[in-house]
């Protein structure tokens, strides 16, 4: 019988796997051929110039790619673009987006770098913290997003360190955060200023001008020619005439008086004739006395007998105020027959604040406008300023005098006057400019490279929407005018936390490289709370309020409250709270 496998008989038969053994081996020296075909050519690469300077130029090449610029709305971090242009919201131009340098990984080492005399690598700025451009008290040591939603900011070493040789409490703004906030500036300059001060003034007669009449005698009114009030009656116009006993016996004597002076003006005997001629004198002066005029005394005696009545004459001209002369009526030298008063200047009396009565001087130049008299201006002076102050309206009264040839203005009319004050020459600043605390002035002054100074000055009268400068600004100089509330807070916010970082203060259960840092920066870390931190005298530390500015409404809330830090830090969180840590902020 024939064997199953077709073998000759004796022939050794072959084992199940060995045949599978053999393949096995064969691939695995196929594999350990490859791997040494990859040393030997990457050895080739990497000693090969050529080779390793395309690999470069196209990881380059890849890396820019990459890293393409990004701009980006400050006002609205979500919007993005791969180019510049304006914001769809707010029409805001958009800003590029600063991309930091990536850090090696562990052990790897650049290939180039360019240090600087420090040994710091050229091109690469150290950032010291992050923080949020709308609340800068939030810091983190790390990027991410404030509580507000805003993308954090980084701040670098050289923004926090002033530079050599500028004043003490300058801060650095970078240019997007002073876009942010809307910085604006102006140029402190010195100029002519001049300021009118707006009121309404009263017309009322001139005191000075008005006449009341007397007979000065007894007697009855005869006749009246002036017969009713506010007519215009001339200087020596008559206005009544009088029958008074006393005047008839007067020209009686006056007639006497005269015939002797005519009888011994040639007489030898010189005290007769010098006598007659002092009674006659004498009986002229008593006319002259009661008003009566020399003409009509001439009259009396050209006519060589008295009259029954006499002619009482206006001694002023002027309108009639007042008038009490009625025919028949019977008068003393105590009746006030007519007041005459002259329109020819009138008043004006304003009532002026109290506070702007050091600028009012005697003499200065005044214009009067009249609603129903549109396009004339009058022209006046400020004549006389009263003594005393309304109680009640705590104003002053100032009597101004206006010329009135036409007469066209009235007493008691109503009008606008206006007081030109000229104050020279003056040194002078937005009034926006000004952070006013009540006891001092405060302006930032920009230094140029994003530095500004908090300065003090001293500020003299508000002329319109400038304030003069007494002391502390130079002209030429510029001055924050838009956004300094923002930056005061920056400026004491940053000054609060450098003081708590100082040594004196970096000793509350930390080492002295952790106390008040955050990674070594020497600054506090976020959300900590220093405004009840105690030295170790037991002394609490706190800041003081320096209360609110008077200087518009858009600083309406400068005040920072009892622990002087800005709206939205919640000051009663403490730094070992986790919860106090924000997002981005771990």
């Amino acid at each position: 019988m024939k064997p199953l496998n077709n073998k000759e008989p004796g022939e050794r038969l072959s084992q199940p796997g060995t045949a599978r053994s053999v393949k096995k081996r064969g691939r695995l020296f196929l594999i350990l051929l490859l791997i040494i075909g990859a040393f030997a050519g990457g050895f080739y690469t990497a000693r090969n110039p050529t080779i390793v300077g395309e690999i470069e130029r196209f990881a380059g090449s890849k890396g820019q790619t990459e890293s393409k610029d990004i701009y980006y709305c400050p006002m609205h971090p979500q919007i993005r673009s791969d180019k510049p242009g304006t914001c769809p919201i707010c029409n805001m131009n958009l800003e590029k987006m600063e991309q930091e340098p990536v850090a090696p990984a562990a052990g790897e080492q650049p290939a180039k770098q360019q240090t600087s005399g420090q040994g710091k690598p050229k091109g690469q700025r150290k950032v010291l913290y992050w923080t949020d451009a709308m609340n800068p008290s939030f810091r983190s040591d790390k990027p991410g997003k404030a509580p507000d939603g805003m993308d954090l900011v980084p701040v670098y070493e050289e923004e926090d360190r002033p530079r050599a040789g500028l004043p003490p409490g300058v801060l650095k703004i970078s240019p997007q955060k002073q876009q942010l906030i809307g910085v604006g500036y102006s140029r402190v300059i010195k100029d002519s200023l001049s300021k009118t001060i707006h009121a309404v003034a009263r017309l009322a007669y001139d005191e000075t001008k008005i006449s009341r009449i007397q007979a000065r005698v007894d007697g009855w009114i005869d006749r009246v020619f002036v017969d009713f009030t506010g007519k215009l009656v001339k200087k020596g116009q008559p206005l009544i005439s009088i029958y008074s006993p006393q005047l008839v016996s007067t020209q009686m004597e006056l007639l006497l008086a005269r015939k002797s002076k005519d009888t011994f003006a040639g007489s030898v005997f010189d005290e007769a004739a010098s006598g007659a001629n002092v009674l006659y004198e004498s009986t002229r002066e008593r006319f002259r006395l009661w008003n009566i005029p020399d003409a009509q005394v001439r009259e009396i005696e050209k006519r060589g007998k008295p009259s029954t009545s006499m002619i009482l004459s206006s001694p002023a001209g002027g309108f009639v105020v007042n008038r009490n002369a009625y025919p028949g009526q019977r008068i003393t030298p105590e009746t006030e027959i007519y007041s005459i008063a002259d329109l020819s200047t009138i008043w004006a009396l304003a009532e002026i604040y109290e506070y702007e009565v050091p600028l009012i001087k005697l003499g200065q130049d005044a214009t009067m406008t009249l609603s129903y008299v549109p396009g004339k201006t009058y022209k006046g002076k400020v004549t006389y300023i009263y003594p005393e102050v309304d109680k009640t309206t705590r104003t002053l009264k100032v009597r101004m005098e206006f010329p009135n040839a036409d007469f066209q203005l009235k007493p008691d009319m109503y009008a606008n006057v206006g007081i030109e004050v000229d104050f020279g020459r003056q040194v002078s600043i937005p009034r926006e400019a000004v952070l006013d605390s009540g006891t001092e002035q405060i302006v930032f002054v920009a230094l140029g490279d994003g530095y500004f100074e908090p300065r003090k000055i001293k500020v003299g009268a508000r002329v319109g929407d400038r304030f003069i400068v007494v002391s502390g600004l130079n002209p030429g100089e510029q001055v924050v005018s838009s956004g300094n509330f923002l930056i005061d807070s920056e400026s004491r916010l940053k000054s609060a936390l450098r003081e708590m970082g100082s040594p004196a203060h970096a000793g509350h259960g930390a080492t002295g490289e952790e106390a008040g840092s955050v990674t070594g920066t020497g600054q506090p870390p976020s959300g900590i709370d220093h405004s009840s931190h105690q030295h170790k005298s037991g002394k609490t530390l706190q800041r003081e309020n320096t209360g609110s500015p008077r200087t518009g409404a858009g600083h309406a809330g400068h005040s920072t409250g009892d622990s002087g830090m800005p709206p939205g830090v919640d000051t009663d969180r403490s730094s070992h709270d986790p919860k106090s840590h924000p997002a981005g902020g771990k």
